[in-house]
């Protein structure tokens, strides 16, 4: 078996890390207290390819590998993890559907512009009452002559201020259950759309989660996604690629964390020596940098499958996913127990770490979500039509 990354792989992670640090670091406290969307840095990274990673030449984008995007979202998710939740969701969650299922023209429209970086994603499925039961949904969309007219109201959608398309999941047969749920492509400007109120969160400050507001939302047959009653196949069709980019984003996330853990023990000292050299410490980094391994092991074995395999991913994707977003949260816990006292103040990155890691096992499928998959896998039992979103 061959683990090693080739020479453009290479040349990927090295040019965003470069770019993270030259041109995002030392910004990222001043962005998070004042939960600034980094809009010009996310501009600059989409003129590098990073905004549509996965789409084809023929579309706009670079057509790369997923370990290649894994690397990007590490990366990423090394220095800033709201900028990494940014490019995960309109890479994954919108691009990738769209890619399957879009037209022609709805691809030419949208898909060339946000492979760009010119303009941004959002996907819109959880809604007040329904998030990981997605069947449970309570948005309606009536086809009423040559559009469809959407009501209701979604929830914790990630980049749903700064996105120039939405994707929406309504249900236009309700009495079908998950099977009349369809997909909608939204535009900020189309009648009776509005954005709600934005949740005051715990981490990722930076990263923009809104209510969306549909009030006889006016929206063009056209931009139908795929066709009628397919709309849940549409969301799951996103998940594993975006399930991938959420393991990727902890591990860079705990890389970052480490490396903060592991200059702090070199410089801070106590009792005559510097921490570093006490077993206690010691211990702590040689967990954590065993861990992060182990899930980037996992993660980019998970993004391999992807492209060789695509049809067997999902499991894959959820170990992926539950293990990384768990060891992310026991990797910024050791940061800063290591940190101590100063650990908790909001001047080290370490504390803002800790905030950012905690959504991580609750968004794109909570960590019991992907333990049923795993297990559904194992036992040959079918898989019922639950999902999670960001």
């Amino acid at each position: 078996m061959d683990f090693s990354l080739n020479d453009h792989q290479k040349l990927i992670r090295d040019t965003v890390r470069q770019f993270m640090e030259a041109e995002v670091r030392s910004f990222v406290k001043e962005w998070e207290k004042a939960e600034k969307f980094p809009s010009e840095a996310i501009k600059k990274l989409g003129e590098m390819g990073c905004c549509g990673m996965l789409v084809p030449e023929e579309w706009g984008g670079p057509g790369l590998d997923t370990v290649s995007y894994a690397l990007m979202l590490e990366e990423v998710a090394r220095v800033f993890t709201a900028m990494s939740t940014v490019l995960g969701v309109t890479n994954s969650a919108v691009q990738a559907p769209l890619l399957l299922f879009g037209t022609a023209a709805q691809k030419k429209k949208y898909l060339r512009r946000m492979a760009t970086g010119e303009t941004l994603g959002a996907f819109c499925l959880t809604e007040p009452a329904a998030g990981s039961d997605a069947a449970g949904i309570q948005a309606r969309a009536v086809r009423v002559g040559d559009c469809y007219k959407l009501n209701g109201t979604k929830t914790w959608v990630t980049n749903g201020n700064a996105a120039g398309v939405l994707i929406v999941f309504a249900k236009t047969d309700p009495s079908a259950g998950g099977k009349g749920i369809s997909a909608f492509l939204v535009e900020p400007g189309f009648s009776g759309f509005r954005v709600g109120r934005h949740e005051d969160k715990m981490g990722q400050r930076s990263s923009p989660s809104v209510e969306i507001l549909l009030n006889d939302c006016m929206v063009p047959v056209e931009n139908r996604l795929g066709e009628e009653g397919q709309g849940l196949k549409i969301a799951l069709s996103a998940l594993d690629g975006g399930r991938i980019g959420i393991a990727a984003q902890a591990v860079g996330l705990a890389q970052g964390a480490l490396e903060e853990t592991v200059k702090y023990a070199k410089q801070r000292k106590a009792f005559g020596k510097n921490i570093g050299e006490f077993q206690a410490i010691q211990w702590m980094i040689a967990d954590m940098q065993t861990e992060i391994e182990a899930a980037r092991g996992l993660t980019h074995y998970a993004a391999w499958l992807k492209d060789a395999h695509p049809t067997k991913t999902g499991a894959s994707a959820s170990k992926a996913k539950l293990y990384a977003s768990e060891m992310v949260n026991r990797v910024v816990f050791k940061a800063v127990q290591a940190h101590g006292a100063v650990g908790y103040s909001r001047e080290t990155d370490v504390e803002r770490m800790y905030r950012d890691a905690r959504v991580i096992t609750i968004y794109e499928g909570t960590s019991e979500v992907q333990r049923m998959i795993i297990a559904r896998e194992l036992l040959g039992t079918p898989e019922k039509q639950s999902v999670a979103t960001s």
